[in-house]
C-alpha cells in the first residue's frame, strides 16, 4: 500500500512510519520544514517537503495523487488559534476534499477522544480552538465519500508501548494511551476495510490493538 502521511514528523508519525515500512508499506511523509526531511527518510519514508496550510485543493489533489491512503497526523501545536482552525479545520478539510478528487479512497484521522458537538470545552479555553476546529474537520470526513476511520486516542503520553488499548465500544472513559500504542492502532486500521466508517475512541487498556480492531470492523459489518 501506497500511504501518505502528513504530519509525518509529529510523535505519532515517527513511532508509525517503521511500523508501516516493517508492513512492506511506502511512505510519503509530508513535511513542512525541510530540515525534517533526513529524519523522516531515516524513519524509512519518502520526504515531500510541503506546507499543507498554503495549499489549495487543487495542489493537495496533485500531493495525493498515485497513493492508496492518506493519514492526516498533522496540527498545529496549540497556543494561536487563528493558524489552529487554518491547520486543523481548513487544511484538513481541502485534504479530505483533495482526497475525493484524486481518488484516495482510503482515509485515516487522527483526532481525539472527546471530539465532537458536545466536546464541552467552553470558548474562554485555551483549548477551545482545537477542539471546535477538530469537530468541525471530522464531522466533514464522516459527511464525505470516503472510507474513513475516526481515531480518537485519550491524552497522548511517551511511556512504553503495551499493544493493548480499550474503547468507546466496550465503555473506555478518558485515560491515556502510549503514543507508540496510537502509531500500531492506526497501522492496524489501514490494514483493516472493514474499520472504515468507525470512529475509535481509545486509551491503554488491555485487550490487544489487532483483536480490538477486528472487534469494530465486525461490529460495522453486523
Amino acid at each position: 500500500m501506497r500511504i501518505l502521511l502528513i504530519g509525518a514528523h509529529g510523535k505519532v508519525a515517527r513511532r508509525l512510519t517503521p511500523l508501516l515500512r516493517t508492513r512492506s508499506h511506502e511512505v510519503s511523509a509530508v513535511v513542512r520544514n525541510p530540515d525534517h526531511a533526513a529524519d523522516v527518510e531515516a524513519d524509512g519514508a519518502t520526504a515531500l517537503v510541503a506546507d499543507v496550510e498554503s495549499m489549495s485543493t487543487d495542489e493537495l489533489a496533485d500531493l495525493l495523487s498515485g497513493h492508496d491512503a492518506v493519514v492526516w497526523s498533522a496540527g498545529a501545536g496549540g497556543g494561536d488559534a487563528s493558524r489552529t482552525y487554518a491547520v486543523d479545520r481548513d487544511a484538513a478539510i481541502r485534504s479530505m476534499d483533495a482526497a475525493e478528487q484524486a481518488g484516495v479512497r482510503r482515509y485515516l484521522m487522527v483526532s481525539y477522544f472527546g471530539a465532537g458537538p458536545d466536546h464541552g470545552v467552553p470558548q474562554d479555553d485555551p483549548f477551545f480552538a482545537y477542539a471546535d476546529a477538530k469537530t468541525t474537520a471530522d464531522a466533514h470526513l464522516e459527511a464525505s465519500g470516503l472510507e474513513w476511520t475516526l481515531l480518537r486516542p485519550s491524552r497522548l503520553t511517551d511511556d512504553p508501548g503495551t499493544g493493548a488499548i480499550e474503547t468507546s465500544r466496550t465503555g473506555a472513559g478518558k485515560g491515556s494511551v502510549p503514543r507508540d500504542d496510537v502509531a500500531l492502532v492506526v497501522a492496524e486500521a489501514l490494514e483493516r476495510p472493514g474499520a472504515a466508517g468507525a470512529v475509535v475512541e481509545f486509551n491503554g487498556g488491555a485487550t490487544p490493538v489487532a483483536d480490538e480492531l477486528d472487534a469494530v470492523a465486525a461490529g460495522r459489518s453486523d
